[in-house]
């Protein structure tokens, strides 16, 4: 099976392109690989299913070298080709995708990455896109946007535009108006939230453990409501939510909304904004809905396990 390298050199911060390079020359399983090198934003998924569609017959292997941006671009490309498998080499500035498997460490071996097994897992859709992490709104778009524009200045994204993102949310978006449906129940009858996540994998945000019971294989995405609170509050309760003790903790029982769903429909005013695994999407009445084992995901490491 041959074995693509999508190498977005823009991702986090500093270009592992060479690193990459190196690291493919000195593997045992070079003469199987080669490198693309994306040319900007939406490169990777046209590349890909321009790829797949003149080898419809050829098994072929995407490696995502970047963030979770450039993962779920790769994913868009592959999704609905069979012949196609994708894994990811996390050099970005979040990679919260991974971490549902145990974290970068585990996807950083070349020679495992070609040599692994791959697993199906399921993917969100909306629209005519695919989420294979996190869909979320109201308080994470801010922190998404912040991130997005930190990333146009610069060409990457540090950490600290996560955290500078969550500090204008304080400011800005502590009562956002929407309603949420889960198939079919309305979880929000007074149309307002803090925020809401719409989960296949465990991570958002770089650090936050939002989906602590994700399961990929499951055919259900994960969907936690938070009701509006205080800026004090949310402070209080911030680190609980990093470590994924929302669901549980009593502190937060009061103000979460938790359910497991086929499908979501959300319903919002004009103007109104998500973001699928970080990308920012202009839309007020959508409908996310699981796509069982909707692509197959390399994991390094599953044959040991």
């Amino acid at each position: 099976m041959k074995t693509v390298f999508v190498v977005n050199p823009h991702a986090g911060a500093t270009n592992g392109l060479e690193e990459i390079r190196d690291k493919i020359a000195h593997s045992h399983e070079k003469e199987s690989c080669e490198i693309y090198v994306t040319r900007g934003v939406g490169d990777a998924t046209a590349y890909v299913r321009s790829y797949c569609g003149e080898h419809p017959e050829e098994p072929v292997r995407f490696i995502a070298c970047g963030g979770d941006g450039t993962l779920s671009e790769v994913v868009n490309g592959a999704v609905g080709h069979p012949q196609a498998e994708v894994g990811c080499y996390p050099c970005g500035s979040g990679n919260d995708f991974v971490k549902s498997f145990g974290g970068q460490e585990r996807f950083l071996d070349i020679d495992a990455l070609v040599r692994a097994e791959a697993v199906e897992i399921d993917l969100l859709k909306v629209g005519d896109r695919y989420s294979d992490n996190v869909v979320n709104f109201g308080f994470d778009t801010v922190v998404a946007r912040t991130v997005n524009e930190g990333r146009s200045r610069r060409g990457n994204a540090g950490k600290g535009y996560y955290t500078l993102g969550i500090l204008k949310a304080l400011f800005t978006a502590m009562r956002n108006r929407f309603k949420v449906y889960a198939d079919g129940e309305l979880l929000n009858a007074n149309g307002v939230a803090l925020l809401c996540t719409l989960a296949n994998g465990e991570y958002v945000g770089g650090s936050f453990r939002c989906a602590p019971r994700a399961d990929l294989q499951d055919g259900l995405m994960e969907i936690c409501l938070v009701k509006p609170i205080s800026r004090l509050r949310f402070v209080s309760l911030i680190g609980l939510y990093t470590k994924g003790e929302h669901l549980d903790n009593e502190k937060m029982k009061d103000i979460i909304v938790y359910r497991r769903a086929k499908q979501v429909r959300v319903r919002a005013p004009k103007g109104f904004s998500f973001s699928l695994d970080g990308e920012i999407i202009e839309e007020n009445n959508f409908t996310v809905e699981v796509v069982p084992r909707a692509i197959r995901f390399v994991l390094p490491g599953k044959a040991e396990e």
